[in-house]
């Protein structure tokens, strides 16, 4: 009888992994140097260009430096935040042939290691989203306001900020060409991370996976 209540209470286990996981991922935000920069030039850019009738009267100077802002946004975007905050990377390259291929790599998950957390990939994605939208604004704003001399400077920073865009999003939707695919398999993939954050997966921090179009 002793015997028997001993092998009953050896197989008696508690795993804690999957609550500590999730409790990890909606944690604070573990680069917040990569968060801040996220946001940092791209809104600095935006006041730049609100305020510089306010500021000051002198177009190049104003427009050299939201110029710089954006650049420096898409560098950094590109190269350091989305490769820290949500494991994923993205560039263009020409061939000897002179054919362009865009190569994705992304963060293979892991057992051994723990997924980002859900509050930067938020961060990440809201600022990549809604930043162009507000550029395409300043674009309407422009015409109809009839600064043109801004025009050029709206233009750059749509094209900077929405190149980011749709670079990550076919890299998260696995380099897929069709544009409408992806942008419905992304808007379903956000709706279902935002009904039921414990049931979605991102990608882990170990190791890469390249995929070549």
């Amino acid at each position: 009888m002793k015997q028997a209540l001993v092998d009953d209470t050896e197989d008696v286990s508690l795993d804690f992994g999957n609550e500590e996981e999730l409790a990890f991922r909606k944690a604070k935000i573990r680069h917040p140097v990569a968060t801040f920069f996220h946001l940092f030039f791209r809104v600095s850019a935006i006041i730049t260009y609100v305020g510089c009738d306010w500021f000051s009267r002198s177009f190049v100077g104003c427009f050299v430096t939201v110029l710089l802002l954006l650049s420096f946004d898409f560098w950094s975007v590109k190269n350091v935040t989305g490769r820290l905050m949500v494991g994923l990377r993205w560039w263009n390259q020409i061939d000897e042939d002179g054919k362009s291929h865009w190569i994705f790599e992304a963060r293979k998950v892991s057992p051994n290691t723990v997924a980002a957390t859900e509050a930067e990939a938020r961060v990440f994605w809201l600022g990549l989203i809604v930043s162009p939208m507000i550029w395409i604004v300043f674009c309407f704003s422009s015409l109809f306001s009839l600064k043109l001399k801004w025009l050029a400077l709206v233009i750059a920073g749509i094209s900077l900020q929405a190149a980011n865009l749709y670079g990550y999003v076919l890299c998260k939707m696995g380099g897929e060409s069709d544009i409408s695919k992806v942008t419905a398999s992304f808007l379903s993939q956000t709706v279902f991370q935002t009904a039921c954050p414990r049931d979605f997966q991102k990608p882990g921090l170990e190791g890469l996976e390249i995929h070549k179009y």
